[in-house]
This record gives C-alpha cells, sequence and structure tokens, in this order.
C-alpha cells in the first residue's frame, strides 16, 4: 500500500476586504459585539459576477500545483468541496476542470458537500485513492463564495457576520519519504439536522418536520412550487443556526475526535507541533485549545482576518501557516472540523 503526502498547496483570498464597521452600515450590530462573540474583525468577500466559488478554487489550485512541482495536464482526479455551488447543478468539480484547461484529460471530478468538515472528507477520500494506486496526482480543493448568499439585515446578523469568502487547495501525491498522511477519522449525526441548515429552496415538502414549520404548503394546493411567499417574507431562504447549540456540541467533539486519532496512532496531544482548527468561531477554538492544553505556538487561527470559510477554512489556513514557516519537514499536524449535518473529522499528518 502506498503512503499519501500533500505535494503543493494554495490559498486564493479575494481583494476586497470587509470590516466589521463595514457590516454596521447595513444592520444593526458593532464591532465589539462580533468581536466578542466570534473573535471576527473583518472577511474577505469576492467580486460580484467577476468571482466565483469556481474562480477562487482555480486561483488556489493553480498555486497548489505549481508548489507540488507537477503540471495542470498531469492532475488524475479532482475532489471538491463546497457548501455554496456556483450551480444546483452540475457540481464545481467539472466547472473547475474547466477553469483550469484540462478537458482534453476528461479526468474524474468529485463534489461532496459536507460544509465544514467537507475538507477533511475530501483529504480522507483522496488518501484513499491514493494509497490504492488508483490516482497519483489529486487535486483537493475548499472553496466557498457565502456572501452571494447571506442575509444583509438586522435579522440575518447572528449568521452573516460569522462567513467570509475564499478557497484553498492542495495536490495529494504518492509519498517516498517521511511525509504522510497517518490518519483520517470521520463522523456524522443528523440527529439535530435542523439547527445549522439552508433549508429553503428544497423539495423536501417539509415531510417530517411539518408542511407549513418551514413554509410548504399543501402540494396540492400550490402546484407543486417549493419557493414560497413565506419562506421570502420570514427569512427562511437564508442559513440558520442555533449559535449555542452548535457550540456546545462543537467543543464536545473536536477534542473527541482529535484524540480519537491520536489514540490509533499511539500519539499524545504534546507530540502535536501545529493544530488547524476549522475557522468556525475564535472562541470554539480557544476552548479547544485549552483542552488539549497547547500554547499559542502550536495553534493556527486566521478567523479574525477572513471569517468562516467552511470548507475553505482548513486549506486557507494550512498554507498561510506553511508560508508563515510555522509548519516543517517531519512536523505532526493535526487538522479537525466540526459543522453542519451534524459532521465532523480530524486528520494526523507527519508534513
Amino acid at each position: 500500500m502506498y503512503k499519501t503526502k500533500i505535494a503543493g498547496i494554495g490559498k486564493y483570498l479575494p481583494e476586497n476586504v470587509v470590516t466589521n464597521h463595514d457590516l454596521t452600515k447595513v444592520m444593526d450590530t458593532t464591532d465589539e459585539w462580533i468581536q466578542e462573540r466570534t473573535g471576527i474583525r473583518e472577511r474577505r468577500y469576492g467580486t460580484k459576477h467577476k468571482e466565483s466559488t469556481t474562480t477562487m478554487a482555480a486561483r488556489a489550485a493553480e498555486v497548489a500545483i505549481e508548489r507540488a512541482g507537477t503540471t495542470k495536464e498531469s492532475i488524475d482526479f479532482i475532489i471538491f468541496a463546497t457548501l455554496s455551488p456556483d450551480y444546483f447543478f452540475p457540481g464545481c468539480g467539472v466547472l473547475l476542470q474547466r477553469e483550469l484547461g484540462i478537458t482534453n484529460t476528461e479526468i474524474g471530478a468529485l463534489d461532496i458537500r459536507n460544509q465544514c468538515s467537507g475538507f477533511i472528507y475530501a483529504l480522507s477520500i483522496g488518501d484513499q485513492f491514493i494509497k490504492s494506486g488508483m490516482y497519483k496526482n489529486i487535486l483537493v480543493v475548499g472553496s466557498e463564495m457565502h456572501s452571494m448568499g447571506l442575509d444583509f439585515s438586522t435579522e440575518g446578523r447572528n449568521v452573516t457576520v460569522i462567513f467570509g469568502d475564499g478557497a484553498g487547495a492542495v495536490v495529494l501525491q504518492p509519498s517516498d519519504d517521511v511525509s504522510e498522511i497517518l490518519t483520517t477519522k470521520l463522523h456524522s449525526n443528523g440527529t439535530h439536522a435542523e439547527e445549522l441548515a439552508f433549508i429553503n429552496p428544497g423539495c423536501h415538502g417539509g415531510y417530517h418536520l411539518g408542511t407549513e414549520q418551514f413554509g410548504y404548503p399543501d402540494p396540492n394546493t400550490y402546484g407543486g412550487i417549493f419557493l414560497t411567499p413565506k419562506m421570502v417574507e420570514e427569512g427562511m431562504i437564508y442559513p440558520n443556526m442555533n449559535g449555542q447549540f452548535v457550540f456546545k456540541l462543537a467543543v464536545q467533539k473536536f477534542p473527541e475526535v482529535i484524540q480519537e486519532a491520536l489514540v490509533s496512532q499511539g500519539l499524545q496531544t504534546t507530540d502535536i507541533d501545529m493544530f488547524i482548527p476549522h475557522q468556525a468561531n475564535l472562541r470554539i477554538s480557544q476552548f479547544v485549545q485549552k483542552i488539549l492544553k497547547l500554547d499559542d505556538s502550536k495553534v493556527w487561527n486566521n478567523i479574525q482576518k477572513y471569517g468562516n470559510t467552511t470548507a475553505a477554512s482548513i486549506p486557507i489556513a494550512l498554507c498561510e501557516a506553511w508560508e508563515a514557516g510555522k509548519i516543517n519537514k517531519g512536523d505532526l499536524v493535526c487538522l479537525a472540523a466540526f459543522g453542519s449535518g451534524f459532521t465532523w473529522g480530524s486528520a494526523l499528518i507527519r508534513w
């Protein structure tokens, strides 16, 4: 069985910086209120009609491919993680293939929808493909353009102030030295899926949740239309989150899945050289850091600058830490994420 390494890494952040003070112009909030609850000072937004989830992914991918010492034509599989695709369908994987100009090779492209845990899930899938010998140059991408689908009103502020746009990418290759993905651990529990969800518009019709609760009238009365005035008037067409519920579950599952990975490799938290959590909320990251007893030099947070970029947050932070010289050959890097679904996972990487 082959080993898998991260051969190249890249990131892309849009130029448009949106500060907390900028948001106070369109909603009832303050810089102090946002920072106290999330740790965020600013975030990036893509340029409407010029940038998209796919175009940002392409820019990050080009950097990762160059750093991997390979070419776009050598990529033999694409795995794309996002919750904010360009289209309802087709997925961004084939759009990225087109954007990179590698359609002649007709490689496979896989889209996954695991929200904040998307990159960990994608990394795990790519790891298995490399280990089996099926592929040799896998492009794994996490990219998000949240700014196109947020509620920029006071009613939507609890969610809107959190999210930003950006993309991160890695190229996975077989490893011939110490570098390898040691393990990945993946979990989910859909019991409380609606506590962090973007439900409408959709095709569920309310099913077990109660038809009228989520804006769906009797389909026999409404002719099968799945976007109704109630959905628009009551803000159901935007993401919704029970923040306290998510926080409590996140600070429980983060340490659990990290310890699971460490134990499987006979390692301890003291062996971690760099911990990169999904950038959901600075308070969550700090809480988990305290539980793991890691000092500041071993944790990388950048949510202060970029907000929560969900599937893109880990590869962006990983790339930033590496570029800053905080990750070196042989270091043990721990990645972990928790998000909507709920899904969560971790990865241990010997860099």
